[in-house]
């Protein structure tokens, strides 16, 4: 039931009042007495927030509702309004088609593996704990999250680093307007696109991508601005584009931000899923710092950066995690690092420089079986390499680079994804891990 980020699909098959009354019930019955709810701005976010807070009051919870809010504006709110979870009703950078749910404890981290199990063993179960008539929960409004959300970011943020600074804020359609006010607050000259909410996100998709980021690109480019960023959704991912109004790549966002985490603590650990690229891996290393495989999936690098050393998290969809102010990725919060790093560091453009990419590969196979499939690669592998790492998938560490086969988890397809340090080396090894998975869908 529970992906790599949430309950999410389409509304009306996949995502349901009845699957939202159900998630209501479940959090209540595992013991979560006082809740808050909220949601991006999808229409179908109306019933299907009401649906959350009827299941949770009809076993006894307190919901307080923060309307629509930013995913990482909620998950702060937690534990500042003394309440024991958070329920986003969000699909994030989905289409606007979809819709979902994404569950939070007062760390601000997603629900970790074991609280994702009991929800989903009280949901297939039918086991709910339902209140007594007179001992219903009751559901009250709370107005102040996003003011408080923008008043912490404005607490750990250098304001002379940011003051004069020129930035574009694309929302997308989406409910990240607190960039722009956490950003103006500081000092910067702010400039919004797509700032509107509306579910149907009519201004770009969803999802910031280099595609869909034209627009942000172009009026960076043709304007004094100093950098553009872009949220998706709900504002838990934020992406950029540098002085000249080129895109920056994802994996060369994260190496920054890594290294930068590294510098300002003087060590330490960075989280990192299992495709991440080498450039993340050379970052890490010049600052001194230690990386974490992780399964891919913000809720994965949640858990492994809220172990004591880490002092960052990332996914290179954009998901930036800062332990020391919350285990909710915050785009807000990376677009206010940014603007700082900038400020502090110099141009966008020249600090992406500094960062060495390298050529990566990905393809894929559809496949019959996946689980049988990964089984024999998972053979043939081992027994072919010395540094194989099973965290997610299976990557495999060579002197010239890596590659990962990983099932998809939605799609009957296993995914090859190779990277060296020569286009050759990385042609090479995306060839041999395709052969692999060839090999074993004909045994």
């Amino acid at each position: 039931m529970f992906g790599t980020s949430g309950i999410r699909g389409p509304v009306g098959e996949t995502v349901t009042a009845d699957l939202a009354v159900n998630v209501g019930r479940a959090v209540a019955t595992d013991g979560a007495s006082r809740v808050l709810v909220g949601r991006d701005a999808r229409e179908s976010g109306r019933f299907l927030v009401d649906a959350v807070a009827a299941g949770l009051t009809e076993c006894g919870a307190d919901v307080v509702d923060l309307g629509q809010v930013a995913t990482p504006t909620l998950a702060r709110s937690i534990e500042r309004l003394e309440a024991d979870t958070g329920v986003v009703v969000t699909a994030s950078h989905n289409p606007p088609q979809d819709n979902g749910l994404k569950l939070w404890m007062p760390s601000g981290q997603a629900f970790d593996t074991a609280r994702r199990q009991r929800i989903t063993n009280h949901i297939q179960a039918e086991a709910y704990e339902f209140a007594a008539w007179d001992a219903t929960g009751g559901r009250t409004r709370e107005t102040g999250a996003i003011d408080a959300h923008k008043t912490a970011l404005t607490a750990v943020i250098d304001h002379a680093a940011v003051e004069g600074l020129e930035v574009v804020v694309d929302v997308g359609n989406g409910v990240g307007g607190l960039t722009a006010a956490a950003l103006s607050a500081l000092g910067a000259q702010v400039t919004t696109l797509n700032a509107q909410p509306d579910g149907a996100f009519p201004g770009r998709p969803s999802e910031p991508t280099a595609e869909s980021l034209a627009g942000l690109c172009a009026q960076v480019a043709h304007t004094d601005a100093d950098l553009g960023v872009a949220h998706d959704g709900d504002a838990d991912r934020m992406l950029a584009v540098d002085d000249t109004g080129t895109f920056v790549p994802k994996d060369v966002l994260f190496a920054l931000f890594a290294r930068h985490a590294l510098e300002a603590a003087g060590g330490g650990q960075v989280a990192a899923p299992v495709d991440t690229s080498l450039a993340v891996d050379d970052a890490v290393a010049a600052a001194g710092g230690e990386l974490l495989r992780t399964k891919v999936g913000d809720v994965f690098v949640a858990e492994a950066a809220s172990q004591p050393r880490a002092v960052f998290g990332g996914e290179p969809s954009g998901a930036w995690i800062w332990p020391d102010e919350t285990l909710c990725p915050d785009g807000p919060l990376a677009a206010c690092r940014l603007a700082e790093l900038v400020g502090s560091d110099g141009p966008l453009s020249a600090q992406t420089d500094t960062v060495e990419t390298y050529p990566i590969y990905r393809d894929a196979l559809e496949v019959e079986n996946k689980q049988t499939v990964m089984h024999r690669v998972s053979q043939s592998v081992s027994n072919a390499f010395d540094h194989v790492d099973q965290t997610d998938g299976l990557r495999v560490e060579t002197d010239d680079g890596w590659f990962l086969i990983r099932a998809s988890g939605t799609q009957p397809l296993v995914r090859v994804t190779a990277e060296a340090r020569t286009d050759t080396a990385a042609q090479r090894l995306c060839e041999q891990a395709l052969e692999t998975v060839t090999t074993a869908t004909t045994a």
